[in-house]
């Protein structure tokens, strides 16, 4: 009797131990996981419902929400009381939960490929991995924050997808507002694009292939892509030290940040692009080469801000690049543009938000607007420098 008892207690101790172990990974063993359980949810089999309800389990078992949650409540939180902070995380898990799930369900089969893990600190860990191509879509880099200060139970506390398009776009916006020449290069080039992408899924759907009519695109793209990543380089030569100057005053000169263009074009032209990629191409039925797929690389301390900046200093990074903005086109256009702050001073030190107050308090600037959830905080930062204001209540 005390063996059979013996034996049933230890066999519970094993499973209690190989229990615990199970929910013992490495992050990038954890994201793989976890991306793994979502593919399986979102195969056809099930309807959209229980996909719904598939998606909210793997999210309430693998997503720090309460930390999200937290995150987003931000300086609000030290006003509330316990009971107004228990009712918002209820409330905003329930609606992370029905919006996580309800966007995701609309997918399928999201094959993604874990490349790499980096441990930031002894709180969280990087994972990067991609969003694989497939004809329907080009190949999305996407790095997973995890949060493993107990190993045991990794959290998702963040997701950084490749934003290579916007950082494109803002480039783009900022030299169109001055240059129509390479406006018309880049509405050109967007335009041959698409007709070269039409051709190479033509070919794959006819079983055929031209190279002649593929060169005759090849041309005329080399033409426009040529204009467009000079002017580019023109550009970022002059806009990097004036940006570079505004984060150094916002910063008060404590951290050293740049701005790299990062282009294909840098090494080759882009006829040798597309000779080299042809293949490649006709496989991926879209082009996988040229300058719409440069990028701007955004680094602290040579490192990429997006992975080892805290939230201070992207938002000083991303202040000082709209500042910059303003002086550049200032200086190119003669005309003095309205400068629009969207919420300036969240996740900022006091040190900074005084510095900003004090960049913007010259008449350089013109007429400023500054939105803010705090009303009292933006007034009592624009009394310390002594302008005539007007707050509107919304």
């Amino acid at each position: 009797m005390r063996l059979k008892k013996f034996l049933i207690f230890s066999f519970i101790i094993i499973n209690f131990v190989s229990f615990n172990q199970s929910y013992s990974m490495e992050p990038d063993v954890f994201v793989q996981s976890t991306v793994n359980r979502a593919s399986e949810a979102l195969v056809n089999k099930y309807s959209k419902e229980e996909k719904i309800e598939k998606l909210k389990q793997i999210a309430i078992e693998t997503v720090d929400i309460i930390g999200i949650g937290s995150y987003t409540l931000g300086s609000y939180r030290k006003n509330m009381s316990e009971s107004e902070i228990s009712e918002y995380e209820r409330l905003f898990k329930q609606y992370f939960l029905k919006s996580f799930s309800s966007r995701l369900a609309e997918y399928s089969n999201p094959e993604i490929e874990v490349i790499s893990k980096e441990k930031l600190n002894e709180t969280y860990t990087m994972v990067s991995s991609k969003l694989v191509a497939t004809d329907q879509r080009p190949e999305v880099k996407i790095d997973w924050r995890i949060y493993t200060k107990n190993p045991e139970n990794p959290l998702i506390r963040d997701l950084i997808i490749e934003g290579s398009d916007t950082r494109r776009k803002f480039m783009d916006g900022v030299i169109s507002q001055s240059d129509k020449g390479y406006l018309e290069a880049l509405l050109n080039y967007s335009k041959i694009l698409a007709q070269r992408n039409a051709l190479l899924k033509y070919f794959a759907l006819n079983n055929n292939f031209n190279k002649d009519s593929l060169d005759v695109y090849n041309e005329q793209l080399n033409e426009y892509g040529s204009v467009i990543y000079n002017k580019r380089k023109t550009f970022l030569d002059a806009f990097t030290p004036i940006f570079k100057n505004r984060y150094k005053a916002i910063s008060n000169n404590s951290e050293v940040v740049d701005l790299k263009y990062n282009s294909q074009l840098n090494d080759s032209t882009l006829m040798e692009l597309f000779e080299t990629s042809i293949n490649k191409d006709r496989m991926l039925q879209y082009t996988s080469t040229g300058i719409h797929k440069d990028d701007l690389d955004f680094s602290i301390k040579n490192y990429p801000i997006k992975k080892f900046g805290s939230q201070g200093q992207q938002k000083s990074f991303l202040i000082a690049l709209k500042l910059a903005q303003f002086d550049f086109i200032k200086a190119q256009s003669g005309v003095t543009p309205l400068l629009l702050l969207d919420d300036v001073f969240d996740k900022l030190d006091e040190q900074r938000v005084a510095q900003i107050i004090q960049l913007v308090n010259d008449e350089n600037f013109g007429q400023l607007f500054i939105s803010d959830t705090h009303a009292d905080r933006t007034e009592k930062a624009i009394k310390s420098v002594h302008q005539t204001y007007q707050i509107f209540q919304l």
